[in-house]
């Protein structure tokens, strides 16, 4: 059956005629031939919405009576047995009644469309669940009744009704404007100019959200290219260059006015990526810069810069880009193609904008490059001699090659020799790069023209031809060490990507099954560290709500006073800070909050002894990765202490409720009566009473008395159960002799009824404690009495089954549902029935706990009788085996 669809008059608060609007479109509707009917329309007395209500059909509503409160609510029912096509229902935040099927009013609308039913139905902004805390900052006003974003995302439609604040205001001053009454006055300063004002920009906010998200989903669908500009979306291109701080800028002046979005794109292409400590250092801080402007942050990976950026731009429906001109030289943007010409004539539609570079800013990053390389002389010296190895390699290849055709120069032919020459440039290409490769290509060219081509020993060639031999070798060295570089470096970057997503995902799985809150800080610490090679520790709150550390994967000498203050300052604020950022730069190391929705949940540590390690976009962006998943996992264990306790408080709550009510009926009503029985003996000096009377009052106490001994037994003998404090006192018994004590406890209850007693002959003693057997088969036949026809037969039965002795009680009566029959054996389970039947519970409770301290099982039944049978077995098997067990003194 496929769905109805949902269209949702929204508004931006009270007054702003949804529920006319509504009505209105549900009589072009009708006109239309469609079957409206209205399911719940608050009119509030207004004669024009009562007026419109008349026209249509109109589904009687329900009136339930909830602690003497008469409350209007949907027909539910009703609305799906009459099944139109249309059904009109107000107030989508509304919370039922109590009675009502459903708690809310949109679980209601849920329903109806699951069978087919289109809905209209109203909703003001401040309804929706996301926004209530913003609304309550905004206005002061907490909204109660929320709705789930849920249902705005499946509306098929959503119509925005809205007028403009003044109109609002006179409408509440005339009175059209209906307010809850328990919150009039509240709710009156809640129509302010600036709250309505503000309620206005999130109720158009949001439905234009919806309607670019609409956009964005039809030109993925259609294949549209071509972005529509719709609303003003800015790109700026950032790189590791000191010009993009300066293009981030200007990007968020143009964003500011014309009131647009800032994406800010970085692609990291398998030809280039940041290498050097100063290229990473600057990639990091335009980073962070246009991250603190309020950009979002892109990251792309590709082959062409230009193609990647398009690309992102036309996804995301941009409507201008703004790119930084480089400072290349014509000849080296002919050899490797001009970034902003490939997006100039690739735009289709979307506004560039070429920013030059600022010539001093080019001049303080070249005086900063050369200080960098004077600090860092030493170290190049150090590594010179590595450095020349691949040249010499080479030039020791060419030498032998040369000696080698050298002899042999006739026989090969000068086209092979050429060719073999090939060979160890493409070894030094893929052994070591582009510069080897160059460098083996002029070596091989220089050998090849002086000792093979005519005329030998000189540079000079007799055969021109022999030149495009030449430009071959520089070309295939160029080429070759290029793709070799480019693969080198594509190969670093996915074994980096790969070791990022294995430590996630090592987390994840490590932490997703774990409930206990050490086990959680352990694997977050051991994960993090092994991954980021650094120390870790993690901060959490402690019981007065001060930050303190919980765990640490080394030493913690350097947590002093000033480092745990940074941490704290993270933890008030939820914001990073520490090394490698620009807040509290100072500190050791770098602190990341622990966040989610639900608040702070502590702080993430990492010290490591290379500083600039913490600069690096791409380890942030696997810290913030960390710290989302530490933060769930810490979280979820939390919650789940949360829901254990309050699982415990539950249960704690059942018991002191169920012996209150025992206290009120069980203890009370046995109480009453040895009252009123011995209160008759005193006053009865005279001796007014007969023999017989005078008997029967004290059976009445003895009665009463004995009652209440078996509810304390109960009681006692739960509490030990719980406390694992029940030690059993094994002897051989006779199971007849105990049915025998048992049945005398229950007294005169049981002999006015008719008993069937079953016991087979000839049967084995068994090793058990008598008196809780004793108690189980009381526990056992009361039950049978409570919850049995009155004068029905009650059977007792025991008989040998192989290695274990079945004891059985069975009554006639009202039967369990077999969903319930389990369930019976329960604390504090109580089986509904007409009959007037006391207790606490714990009997067949107390029964189970006996049993299966004996190695027994317990089990109930129905009966083809119509009432219950339950069962219980004791074990044989040192009977069978003929030995009788030597018995402690404590037992």
């Amino acid at each position: 059956m496929p769905k109805g669809k949902l269209t949702i008059f929204l508004g931006a608060a009270y007054g702003v005629g949804k529920t006319y609007a509504m009505l209105e479109a549900a009589i072009g509707r009708l006109s239309e031939g469609i079957d409206v009917v209205v399911g719940f329309v608050e009119t509030h007395s207004r004669t024009d919405t009562e007026a419109m209500v008349q026209k249509l059909t109109v589904i009687p509503t329900r009136y339930l009576n909830y602690k003497g409160k008469i409350s209007r609510e949907m027909d539910l029912e009703a609305v799906l047995t009459r099944h139109p096509q249309l059904v009109l229902i107000d107030e989508l935040a509304h919370t039922n009644a109590e009675g009502s099927r459903h708690k809310k009013r949109y679980m209601d609308v849920k329903e109806l469309l699951s069978e087919g039913i289109n809905v209209y139905t109203t909703m003001n902004i401040q309804d929706l669940e996301t926004l209530n805390d913003i609304v309550a900052q905004i206005t002061g006003v907490t909204v109660g009744e929320t709705v789930p974003d849920q249902m705005l995302e499946i509306a098929s439609q959503i119509q925005l009704i809205d007028i403009p604040p003044e109109e609002l205001i006179q409408r509440l001053k005339d009175g059209k404007v209906h307010v809850p009454d328990q919150e009039t006055e509240g709710f009156k300063n809640f129509f302010r100019m600036g709250n309505i004002n503000a309620l206005r920009e999130l109720a158009l906010r949001y439905t234009a959200q919806r309607v670019d998200r609409q956009l964005e989903s039809y030109r993925r669908v259609h294949g549209i290219a071509v972005p529509w500009p719709t609303g003003e979306k800015i790109l700026v291109c950032i790189s590791a260059s000191p010009f993009s701080a300066q293009l981030i800028r200007i990007a968020k002046r143009m964003t500011e006015k014309v009131q647009g979005e800032l994406l800010a794109v970085h692609v990291e292409t398998l030809r280039r990526f940041p290498s050097s400590e100063a290229e990473k250092d600057s990639m990091a801080k335009n980073l962070r810069l246009a991250e603190e402007l309020g950009a979002e942050i892109i990251g792309l990976t590709g082959n062409g810069v230009a193609e990647a950026i398009l690309e992102a731009a036309k996804k995301r429906n941009v409507s201008q880009i703004i790119i930084g001109k480089p400072e290349h030289t014509r000849f080296w943007e002919i050899l490797h193609g001009s970034v902003v010409d490939k997006v100039i004539r690739q735009s289709q539609g979307i506004s560039i904008h070429v920013i030059p570079g600022n010539k001093q800013e080019v001049g303080l990053s070249q005086i900063h490059r050369l200080k960098k390389n004077e600090d860092t002389g030493a170290k190049t010296q150090q590594r010179i001699f590595p450095q020349i190895i691949p040249y010499l390699v080479s030039g020791l290849m060419i030498t032998l090659m040369t000696l080698f055709f050298r002899g042999l120069s006739p026989f090969f032919g000068l086209v092979n020799i050429s060719l073999a020459y090939v060979l160890p440039i493409l070894i030094s290409a893929a052994r070591w790069g582009t510069l080897p490769a160059i460098a083996t290509a002029l070596m091989g060219t220089i050998a090849f023209d002086l000792f093979f081509v005519p005329p030998i020993f000189k540079f000079t060639v007799a055969d021109l031809r022999y030149l495009i031999s030449f430009a071959i070798f520089l070309w295939v060295g160029v080429i070759t060490g290029t793709l070799s570089d480019r693969l080198k470096k594509q190969v670093n970057y996915s074994r980096q990507r790969q070791n990022s997503i294995s430590a996630l995902y090592s987390l994840s799985r490590d932490i997703a099954a774990v409930d206990d809150l050490e086990a959680v800080l352990d694997s977050i610490v051991s994960n993090v560290s092994k991954t980021l090679e650094g120390q870790v520790m993690l901060l959490l709150p402690n019981e007065q709500a001060q930050l303190a550390l919980r765990k640490n994967s080394g030493s913690d000498d350097f947590l002093d006073r000033q480092e745990l203050s940074v941490a704290t300052w993270v933890y008030e604020r939820g914001l990073k800070a520490g090394s490698g950022t620009e807040t509290l730069g100072t500190a050791k190391a770098l602190y990341l909050p622990l966040r989610t929705e639900q608040g702070m949940q502590g702080v993430l540590g990492i010290y490591s002894s290379d500083r600039k390690a913490n600069l690096d976009p791409e380890r942030f962006r696997l810290l913030e990765a960390f710290t989302g998943l530490a933060a769930m996992a810490i979280n979820r264990v939390k919650l789940a202490e949360q829901a254990r306790e309050s699982l415990s408080l539950i249960e704690s709550e059942r018991l002191r409720t169920a012996l209150f009510n025992s206290l009120s009926h069980d203890l009370r009503t046995p109480l009453a009566s040895i009252i009123g029985g011995v209160t008759g003996l005193l006053e009865d000096q005279n001796l007014v009473y007969s023999p017989e009377v005078r008997k029967e009052l004290l059976k009445t106490i003895l009665h009463g008395a004995e009652r209440m001994n078996r509810f304390i037994s109960n009681l006692l003998d739960m509490a030990r159960l719980e406390s694992g404090m029940l030690r059993l006192k094994k002897d051989w018994c006779d199971l007849q002799d105990i049915v025998g004590v048992a049945i005398k406890r229950l007294g005169d209850t049981l002999t006015r009824r008719p008993l069937d007693i079953n016991i087979q002959e000839n049967l084995p003693l068994v090793q058990a404690d008598g008196i809780l057997i004793e108690q189980v088969l009381v526990n056992l036949l009361d039950n049978a009495l409570k919850y049995s026809e009155a004068a029905s037969k009650i059977k007792v039965s025991i008989r040998q089954q192989e290695n274990h002795l079945e004891i059985v009680v069975s009554n006639r009566g009202q039967s369990i549902p077999e969903t319930d029959l389990s369930k019976v054996f329960d604390k504090f389970y109580r089986l509904s029935s007409p009959l007037q039947v006391s207790g606490t519970g714990l009997g067949l409770a107390i029964c189970k706990g006996f049993i299966e301290a004996h190695g027994g099982n317990i089990w109930a039944e129905n009966n083809t009788l119509g009432g219950v049978t339950i069962t219980f077995t004791l074990p044989l098997t040192n009977q069978f085996l003929g030995i009788v067990p030597e018995m402690d003194e404590g037992e």
